[in-house]
Order: structure tokens, then sequence, then C-alpha cells
């Protein structure tokens, strides 16, 4: 009985850090929406900055395992990399995923301490390194172009970001914004037959 209510808490935690960000997200708002007494919250996660990482966390390990599940049965390492590209651009516009809490919600800034922040930082690292692995195998079996696999990884990943803000917050984002950035990764990586 007390998972189901830690589960309805972090999930309204989630949803509430995605609409309203970390400042404008008070106990109080989630354990109302969770429907939830006010006391479990501190009794499961302490205080807000640890129920943050946790919904961070939480968004985070469902995020790569859709990655990972979508680069798993590619028959190549190119079509794992536009695979990789499509299932993190769906994921940021699934409503079911929480991804607003990663956006709305700088991990980097609002976590006081350390041991905080390096757990975030280390989870965010493995998001490149799935496409990284990619990279490398299409160099492998020569369906991407050689490149640097590290860099061009870090690339793909800030136009992901930035196509995903631009889409998501912003007024002026056009409709086949994702799909004109999964062509630009194509055009980039795909090796020359």
């Amino acid at each position: 009985m007390n998972k189901t209510k830690k589960d309805a808490l972090l999930q309204a935690a989630k949803e509430l850090f995605g609409e309203f960000g970390y400042v404008e997200t008070t106990f109080k708002k989630i354990s109302e929406r969770a429907g939830v007494a006010l006391g479990l919250l501190t009794h499961h996660y302490g205080n807000k900055e640890k129920l943050f990482l946790a919904a961070g966390l939480d968004v985070l390990e469902q995020f790569l395992a859709v990655l990972r599940a979508a680069t798993k049965d590619a028959p190549d390492g190119y079509s794992a990399a536009i695979a990789f590209c499509r299932a993190y651009l769906d994921f940021s516009i699934d409503k079911n995923s929480n991804w607003l809490v990663l956006v709305r919600c700088s991990p980097y800034s609002d976590m006081k301490t350390k041991t905080d922040r390096d757990q975030m930082n280390e989870m965010f690292e493995a998001v490149p390194k799935v496409l990284e692995a990619e990279l490398i195998r299409g160099m492998a079996d020569g369906s991407v172009r050689q490149l640097n696999p590290t860099d061009t990884a870090q690339v793909i990943i800030s136009l992901m970001v930035g196509s995903n803000r631009t889409r998501v917050l912003t007024p002026y984002a056009s409709p086949k914004l994702y799909a004109e950035a999964v062509d630009f990764v194509s055009r980039s990586i795909q090796a020359v037959k």
C-alpha cells in the first residue's frame, strides 16, 4: 500500500514539476494531486530537492530504456542512429513520458548537493553514449561515414535538444521540425554508397 502511495506521489511530482517548474511546485500541490497525506511526502522523499532528483532520475531511466529499445534490433548502425533520433523526439512529446520535468527544470541548476548533481550527470551522460555506440557500429558495418563518434553524438544530441525546446516552448516551430531534424541527421551521417 505504501508503494502505491509513494508511486502516486512521484507521478504527481513529475506532472507538477513539468507543469509549474521546480520553484512553483510545492509539497502541498503534490500531495493534493496525488490524493495522499502531506506527511507521506517527507516520509518517502525527505525534501523537495530529493523528490525532484527522484522524479528526474525516473524520467531519465524511462527515456534511456526507450532509446535502447529503439536501437536494439536495428539492422545496422545508421538505422539504429536514426531510430535513436526518432525515439528521442517521440518521447519528448509523449504526454505520458513526463518529459517536461527535464525541459522546465534544469537538473544542473536546481541540484544543491554535489552527490545529487553527479548522479544526475551520470544518467544524462548515458544518453549520448547510446548514440555513440551506434555510430561506431555504423562505421564498422559501413552504414555510417567515417566521423568522430563522440563529437557527432554530442552534435546530434544538441540538435535533438534544440528541436525539442523549439517545438515545446516556442510558438513558431514548424510542424515538420522533427522530421526535418531527423532528415538532417540522416544526410549528415549516412555513408555514401
